[in-house]
């Protein structure tokens, strides 16, 4: 027996070790590949062994440091037969590449850093609250953060906008791409680049624009640094990940990396060799390939391993789990691999249930432990308090509160089969992609003006409703009545059963002036403002205060969906919906598209808790509600109406059991109840 130590495969990508660097590449149809490293002074090159087993190519750097730029070349077919597009000229981005310097280089990293007692939160699903937010957009207005760390990795950890999240109630920062990213072409012809990020050139490689340092290094660093504030403050940190399609766009694009090194192998492409377009920018990443499925297990395991992430947010996911056949496939070997993964399987994975294919909507389709983002909440939540409304306004019926009702309980038409809960769901009213809160109040129409595609980008159909006036408007008796519908979908959304996400600034009603793709717009038209008006400030407040009516009352919450049926012998049902006049409402009811004033009664399964009381009125008057007589419970407190702009109301008012309320026209108030 030899006791000579194996020779181990060393990993993908640039890796020091001493003496040098270990270097390993895949090019699976390659003729030959080789490496030029730059240390600032002279250029080497490298030619690489191979390919070994399986395509892969290899060697040993001896002398690379920390610092050194270097670019792959790969020799090799060229043209349609087969999808090849080989260039020995052309310089490509290692595919591992886990540092960028300015210019779009390759940097080698040293992974070294100081963790010290770094501690993931773990927080569970019931007690999230995400936040999703640009790093960018979230602080480059903010008057206390210095000006060299406006738009930063740096900071999103200033205390004053920690201080600002816990007062919202947050525990989770969903960052938009933070991948290293180029604009498109067709932007930067345009005078604009791309803002959110959605047109990856590194998997492991923070953004480099992102980070208050220059040096590449630095970047890595800074990013860990955020990484560790954020735990260090009880916050999670999420990415929204984009591995369907990749910055190389279509086959007019650049050649980058991937398609340089082997596109037969990256890109999902037809029998004439061209690329197959699931995402709406042009390529595909062909996960059904072992090679892209350890490209991105390799990347998400990076993101979590070494800069401690707690989860991610993948885009357009269904992209990711198309078959041979191109159709969607819940047993995907990514999937799997994904649940199965020792790393992965404990962390937040979120999906973005569609894509641009056919057969693309597939939301409550995926396995746990995947949450989803719910659509359908956000466009039943609209529907509700603003288009339906606006009809009910024309005295013409439209829906009723059957699917209000459904998605406020948690969506179980949707989630409720293979072992999932509400928190499969996540509910969300606004997101980066569309109208602000706010602006649904304020727009009937998008206006994208300013993006330069003539206004033909952005959905058409927004579910909104800008109450009479197109747009700002100083009317006060209009600004009321926005600013109320305003509440009442933030309120919707902290008091629904599931996972509640907030776009970043609806908590003190932001705008984008009407855009609805503000994609390109790295501008005040993206960014946050930190200069709120005293009706921002008093929003704030109203979220901070529902936030803290969602901790404080684990009923509003559920891990388990509702039942309507007693929590224990002889008790109440866990869930129950009564009509206006305090009477249980009756199966006709739901179905009667009048029915637009109801309340939602939540049990607490233990007796010294307290029960929530939802008072939901849609129509578009003041109606007399009759709070519900039930056993054990003889007095409702009012937490909080949003009728009124100050939150929480002081005092809180205090009604009886059976007693009646006004419910001023489309508002939503809550009460809790105790014996």
């Amino acid at each position: 027996m030899s006791d000579t130590p194996p020779v181990l495969t060393p990993a993908p990508g640039m890796h020091l070790v001493p003496g040098g660097a270990d270097f390993r590449v895949f090019a699976g149809h390659a003729d030959a590949v080789w490496v030029v490293v730059d240390d600032g002074q002279t250029q080497r090159r490298f030619e690489l062994a191979g390919p070994e087993q399986g395509g892969w190519w290899a060697a040993h750097l001896p002398g690379v440091v920390a610092g050194d730029r270097y670019a792959v070349h790969a020799a090799g077919p060229s043209g349609p037969d087969g999808g090849h597009r080989y260039d020995a000229r052309q310089p490509l981005l290692d595919p591992y590449a886990r540092g960028l310097d300015a210019q779009g280089r390759a940097v080698v990293i040293d992974d070294t850093f100081d963790w010290g007692a770094d501690a993931r939160p773990r927080l569970p699903w019931t007690s999230t609250v995400i936040y999703e937010a640009h790093v960018r957009g979230l602080t480059m207005t903010h008057p206390d953060v210095p000006i060299h760390q406006r738009g930063t990795y740096a900071g999103l950890t200033h205390p004053a906008v920690l201080d600002h999240l816990r007062h919202i109630g947050v525990t989770t920062i969903e960052l938009l791409p933070v991948h290293a990213f180029v604009s498109e072409w067709a932007l930067l012809q345009r005078g604009l680049i791309n803002y959110w990020g959605y047109n990856t050139l590194a998997f492991f490689a923070p953004h480099p624009r992102y980070a208050a340092h220059a040096d590449p290094q630095g970047v890595v660093d800074e990013f860990k640094t955020m990484v560790k504030g954020l735990h260090a403050a009880g916050f999670e940190v999420v990415l929204d990940v984009v591995y369907n399609h990749t910055a190389e766009q279509g086959a007019g694009g650049r050649t980058l990396s991937w398609r340089g090194l082997d596109n037969a192998t990256y890109y999902r492409l037809d029998a004439f060799g061209q690329d197959i377009d699931f995402s709406g920018c042009g390529n595909t990443l062909d996960a059904r390939d072992p090679v892209v499925i350890q490209l991105i297990l390799d990347s998400l395991r990076y993101w979590v391993s070494e800069m401690h992430v707690d989860g991610f947010r993948f885009d357009l996911a269904v992209a990711l789990a198309r078959d041979k056949f191109h159709d969607y496939d819940p047993d995907h070997p990514l999937l799997i691999a994904v649940r199965a993964d020792p790393v992965l399987a404990s962390t937040k994975l979120i999906v973005e249930p569609w894509d641009v294919g056919m057969g693309g909507w597939r939301t409550g389709q995926f396995p746990p432990p995947f949450a989803e983002w719910n659509d359908r909440y956000r466009d039943d939540v609209r529907t509700f308090w603003l288009s339906d409304l606006a009809a009910a306004h024309q005295g013409q019926a439209r829906h009723g509160a059957r699917d209000l009702a459904t998605r406020m309980a948690g969506s179980q038409d949707l989630f409720g089969h293979h072992h999932r809960g509400p928190v499969a769901s996540i509910n969300f009213v606004a997101a980066h992609d569309g109208f602000t809160t706010a602006d649904l109040t304020a727009y009937n129409e998008k206006h994208n003006e300013a993006n330069g595609e003539g206004n033909r980008d952005g959905a058409a159909y927004n579910r909104s409703w800008n109450h009479g006036v197109e747009g700002a408007s100083d009317d006060e008796n209009l600004l009321v009545a926005r600013r109320r519908s305003l509440r009442n979908l933030l309120g919707t959304l902290l008091l629904s059963a599931g996972v509640p996400m907030l776009n970043a600034g609806d908590e003190f009603g932001r705008t984008q002036r009407g855009n609805n793709n503000a994609y390109c717009q790295d501008n005040e038209i993206g960014w946050l403002d930190w200069d709120p008006k005293p009706w921002q400030a008093e929003l704030v407040d109203s979220v901070a205060a529902l936030a803290r009516i969602r901790r404080d009352h684990p009923v509003i919450h559920p891990a388990r969906f509702f039942t309507g049926e007693p929590l224990h012998d002889g008790g109440p049902p866990d869930l129950s919906w009564f009509a206006a006049d305090g009477e249980r409402l009756a199966p006709h009811r739901w179905e009667d598209p009048s029915t637009r004033t109801l309340s939602m009664l939540l049990r607490s399964p233990d007796a010294e808790g307290a029960d929530v009381l939802i008072v939901i009125n849609g129509a578009p008057a003041d109606v007399e509600v009759a709070l519900p007589e039930v056993a054990g419970r003889r007095t409702y407190e009012q937490l909080w109406d949003s009728a009124v702009s100050a939150a929480p109301p002081a005092p809180g008012a205090i009604a009886g059991a059976g007693a009646t309320i006004r419910a001023t026209a489309a508002s939503l108030q809550v009460w809790a109840s105790r014996t």
